[in-house]
């Protein structure tokens, strides 16, 4: 099942608390909940989603916020493990990607460390190894939970989609509990919840609207 706005919110499925004091959106009634899931390699959330995070963070935890960070991995799944993910959370130390964009903005600390530090808890969500092979109904079910509108397709369109899913699929050496549920789009992106524990959106990217969205249900 995927997630839907307006409806009671998932728990988060995680691998393990890596950083802070384990949580889940079921212990978290009467706060709202934001949860920046992100990936190690990945610039883009650490130039850019994380230190909104981070800044949503400090500005609200004493309003009835809480935040948590969530490490998935839907590529690159030699550098987006539990790994690298406790080697930046204890020393700061970036891979990949994300060490090459730093390191061209002259950004690292001590030549390979991360410029800030993320102070909430943080998981790693669960990955489950791909097995048995892959059926044109596995490929139905991934399209239709992410692409509502697929049976109005004209069939010439429906196919060619098919067989570009169906090449992703097979590229994908797991899959992401929690990433899949919430059926997000790419890292980074945010999930929001409110005091009542309800989905009340999903954000891709750092857009600029995460911290309104907040701030409307900090006031609520």
């Amino acid at each position: 099942m995927v997630a839907t706005i307006g409806t009671k919110a998932p728990n988060l499925e995680v691998s393990t608390w890596v950083q802070g004091k384990p949580t889940n959106i079921d212990r978290e009634r009467g706060n709202v909940v934001l949860v920046e899931v992100f990936q190690v390699n990945c610039p883009g959330c650490f130039l850019y989603g994380m230190p909104e995070a981070i800044s949503i963070y400090r500005k609200y935890r004493d309003k009835g916020l809480t935040v948590v960070g969530l490490a998935t991995a839907f590529e690159d799944f030699d550098k987006n493990n539990l790994e690298n993910l406790q080697k930046l959370l204890s020393t700061g130390e970036v891979i990949g990607e994300t060490y090459r964009a730093f390191s061209n903005d002259g950004q690292l600390r001590d030549g390979n460390k991360l410029p800030y530090k993320i102070p909430f808890p943080v998981a790693m969500d669960m990955l489950v190894k791909h097995s048995g092979p892959l059926t044109q109904s596995k490929v139905l079910d991934f399209i239709e939970a992410n692409i509502p509108s697929f049976r109005s397709y004209a069939e010439k369109d429906r196919q060619i989609l098919i067989e570009r899913v169906k090449q992703y699929l097979k590229s994908k050496e797991y899959s992401a509990k929690t990433f899949d549920e919430y059926a997000l789009r790419g890292t980074p992106s945010a999930i929001l919840i409110d005091r009542k524990g309800v989905l009340r959106g999903t954000y891709f990217g750092s857009n600029g609207f995460l911290e309104g969205a907040v701030e409307e249900l900090i006031g609520d």
